[in-house]
């Protein structure tokens, strides 16, 4: 959770949820209950402001410890790099 910060006290102004970094790896089920991985990647343009690509792998998972050993793998994910929808 981003906390308040004081601006009057700080002199600076509290930080912009759009530039909060978003995880790396998204797990996601379908509808059939199976498991799917987004890989994203996130740059930046020329006023700091984060663009985010994402790809949807073709893969599917009967777990999530099977998306996260992918992952590392893979990728060399680490703990702490996932979100889950």
């Amino acid at each position: 959770m981003v906390k308040p910060i004081n601006v009057k006290a700080t002199g600076k102004s509290a930080p912009d949820k759009s530039r909060v970094p978003v995880k790396p790896y998204l797990v996601t089920t379908d509808e059939d209950g199976q498991f799917r991985l987004t890989v994203r990647r996130t740059r930046y343009n020329s006023q700091n402001y984060p663009l985010v690509d994402s790809e949807l792998r073709v893969e599917t998972f009967r777990s999530m410890a099977a998306v996260r050993a992918f992952a590392r793998d893979e990728f060399g994910a680490e703990a702490g790099q996932f979100a889950r929808e």
